[in-house]
Parts: structure tokens; sequence; C-alpha cells
């Protein structure tokens, strides 16, 4: 696919925009004061795929805890600022890799110049944040209502107050809870600017909720080549929007690392439980990162037939199962197959 080519700033090492792979982030849920379940978290992430972690800081005790969160994270980080510009200063100077603020809630542009100024000393990127709930009265006023060009309008307004301040390593989003809506604002934004662009979705709620909209909206932008960076937000535990993220990278083609599991719908042909198999795989591979496809197959119908492209696969056969890789057919029985499976994937990992 083609790829809107936008301007690039970087987060500590890893780029964003100028067709830089997309970047997948998400935010912690610990209290930052507390370093060390802070710091347990940003490890899982990271050690689960996610490229950029972003933690709040909303008072003076999460602040003053981000230089030792720097100097211990394996990712760059991101302060999240709301209200007290101080806090961002802060956190520039405790080594943040970018923050993301709304300059429309830091205190007027006095406050917006002094941060502009501190982000162009430490030269650090800053995404503007723009929620479907957070846009300006005379704008809803001017369109009616909420409306994507309404949020369009709100980034780059703010976007100018920095710009004003001869900054401009800004990243936008335009986060709302309507797909149609959202989708449409990032696509004007694309054609408007030039900022790279943080797609997701704003309270979209649990996994299952969130699961269908976020890839519904973020994979219709990727597909039309809109995005530079990623962030699934879901009620709950952080882990599952980096897994959420890494199967819509992968969906659309933009990101092969990883083991992809496929398995079959089931029928009346199945002689073990595909489903639970088949989570059991993906649990026990998460933390692979050579690409492998593997298949779980209720039958021989779905085994090394229709799933042949696999680099491994299971499937039921009479008497047990078989363990399928290329034209090689291995007969285990029902009891050993999982951990026979999972050995093979190894070996296949590392080769």
């Amino acid at each position: 696919m083609d790829r809107a080519v936008k301007k690039q700033v970087m987060v500590g090492a890893v780029p964003i925009g100028g067709g830089a792979p997309v970047s997948i982030q998400s935010m912690t849920n610990t209290p930052t004061q507390d370093t060390a379940k802070t710091l347990r978290q940003i490890r899982l992430l990271a050690k689960n795929g996610c490229d950029i972690v972003r933690v709040t800081v909303n008072h003076r005790e999460a602040a003053l805890a981000v230089p030792k969160l720097v100097s211990q994270s394996p990712v760059p980080l991101v302060a999240d600022i709301h209200f007290d510009y101080r806090l961002a200063i802060m956190a520039l100077e405790g080594g943040i890799a970018k923050l993301r603020i709304n300059p429309g809630n830091i205190g007027g542009e006095a406050h917006v110049a002094a941060l502009a100024d501190c982000l162009k000393r430490h030269h650090v990127p800053v995404r503007i944040g723009v929620n479907s709930g957070s846009i300006e009265r005379p704008i809803l006023e001017k369109y009616g209502g909420v409306t994507p060009q309404g949020m369009v309008d709100s980034a780059l307004g703010h976007a100018r107050m920095l710009e004003k301040r001869g900054f401009d390593d800004i990243v936008l989003s335009l986060k709302g809870t309507q797909v149609p809506q959202t989708v449409e604002a990032y696509q004007l934004a694309s054609k408007a600017c030039d900022y790279p662009l943080h797609v997701g979705f704003t309270h979209v709620g649990t996994r299952e909720e969130g699961t269908v909209k976020t890839a519904a909206g973020v994979g219709a932008l990727l597909l039309a080549g809109v995005g530079d960076t990623l962030r699934v937000s879901l009620t709950g535990s952080p882990l599952q929007e980096v897994t959420l993220a890494k199967e819509i990278l992968r969906a659309v083609g933009l990101r092969n690392q990883g083991v992809t599991v496929i398995s079959c719908p089931t029928c009346g042909r199945v002689s073990f439980d595909v489903e639970t198999v088949a989570r059991r795989v993906r649990r026990a591979t998460r933390d692979i990162q050579k690409p492998l496809t593997v298949a779980v197959m209720g039958c021989v119908v779905n085994g090394p037939g229709e799933a042949r492209q696999a680099d491994i696969g299971i499937c039921g056969a009479p008497g047990g199962c078989a363990i399928f890789m290329g034209d090689q057919v291995i007969r285990v029985s029902a009891e050993n197959a999982l951990e026979e499976l999972l050995t093979r994937v190894r070996l296949l990992a590392d080769a």
C-alpha cells in the first residue's frame, strides 16, 4: 500500500513519520511515582512488542519519578501532561523523550511559549492530542457540534500556538469514540498538514467492544496509508493493547514479526478442543519475534490441505493428532500433541 509520508520526529531512537514503520504505543496504569511497579509494567510492555510507553505525570511526585524511569526504561517514555505546564518542564528536564499535551489547557500563551522554548532546548517532540470531548466551544458552535472538520481545526489551532514560537516537532491525534467520524477526521488531517499522525480511538470500552471499533477504524486508516504510530485504548491491562496493535499491523501487512496463529472455525469433524489449543499456542509464543505462522486445525480436511501455507500446524487425525510442516506429517497422541507442537515451534524460531 502507499503510505502518506509525513514529517519525521524522533522519540528517543524511535522515528515517527517519514516513512518509518508504524510504531506501537501503550500507557501504564500504575501510579507513576511508584517506580518499581511502573518499571515492571514498562518492561513487560516492551518485552511484548511495545515501542513507546506513556506515563501519567499529574503531580510533582510523578514528575520527580521521571529521571529514574527514563534511566531504567528499555523504550522511550512519553509524559502525559494536563493543566500544569510546570510539570511538563520538569518532565523535559528529567529526560522524557516526548510530551503529550493539549496546549489549550496549560494556562495561556505565556505558558505555551515557555514550554515551546523548553521543547526546543531539549530537542523533544510533542503530541497534540484532541479528543471529541475536548473541542473548544467556538468550534462546536461553528459546526453545530462535534464534527471531523472541527476536530481538525482544533488540532491545527493548537499546533499554531507552538508554531508561533518556532517549534514544529509535532505529532497530531484526533481521537473520537465513533468510527466513521474519527476515520474522516484523520483523513482530513492527513490532507491538511504534514505532521505525523498518532491514530487510535478514545473511550471505546472493554476488550470486546474496543477490539471491534479499533480494528475497523484503525485498520481502515492504515489500509488507506494514513497513520504513523498507533495506540489501542482498552479498559484493563495495557498488555492487551499491545497484543491487539500487533495483530492489526500484521493483518494489514505492515508488520510480520512474531507468531501468527490461524485456526479453523470448527465443525462436526473436530477431534480435539481447537479453541483451547489455539489460545494456549498464542500465549506460549508471545515472546517470539521471528515471523512464523502456526495453524491449529480440527481435522485433516482443514489441516495440511487448507493450512498448507503455515510454517507448522496441528490437526485432528484418526486416533489422535498430527503435526505437519510442509509435506512432513508426524502422528502424535492427543495427550502429547500440544507439547510436541510448541517444542517444534521453538526449534523453528531458533533456527
